[in-house]
């Protein structure tokens, strides 16, 4: 029992869903772009380039998206504002480099940070170890030693 009218009433319940499919995805993409005003870099540039250095199972959303683009754009801001502090009014490449140079190496930055805080750590434990071999040995056997000297309390 094959009903024309049925078919017919069927294509139209579809071409109607994909005529709606259409226009909320024209709808987004007026939204996106109103949204995308405001961003520094071209989002599909962006997109591409994280894309590119991702694992291709990864999926981004919109809003990491927008904010890579806008913390792009921030550090852009930040190291234009360095190159402004130049007095010439030529920016050569050594300046850029000087001024990107804490976004290359942030991990060598790291690692110095971390080599003097374990050196800072290490004098400490030698100035404490100092500390109480003075308050042992260097003591008077007719004099208190005195408890509240600050500059050896911890």
């Amino acid at each position: 029992m094959y009903d024309e009218n049925e078919d017919e009433f069927n294509e139209e319940a579809l071409q109607e869903e994909d005529e709606e499919i259409i226009q909320s995805d024209d709808e987004q993409d007026e939204g996106s772009q109103e949204e995308g005003e405001d961003l520094p870099f071209a989002k599909a540039e962006v997109v591409r380039l994280m894309k590119q250095n991702l694992d291709s199972d990864k999926m981004i959303r919109e809003r990491v998206k927008v904010e890579m683009n806008k913390f792009l754009g921030e550090v852009l801001v930040k190291v234009c504002d360095q190159l402004n502090e130049y007095p010439y009014t030529t920016i050569e490449y050594e300046m850029l480099k000087e001024s990107i140079y804490p976004y290359q190496n942030i991990e060598r930055i790291n690692e110095e940070k971390k080599r003097i805080l374990m050196h800072l750590h290490a004098i400490k434990a030698d100035c404490d170890a100092l500390s109480m071999d003075v308050k042992k040995t260097l003591k008077l056997k007719d004099v208190a030693e005195e408890e509240s000297d600050p500059a050896f309390m911890d």
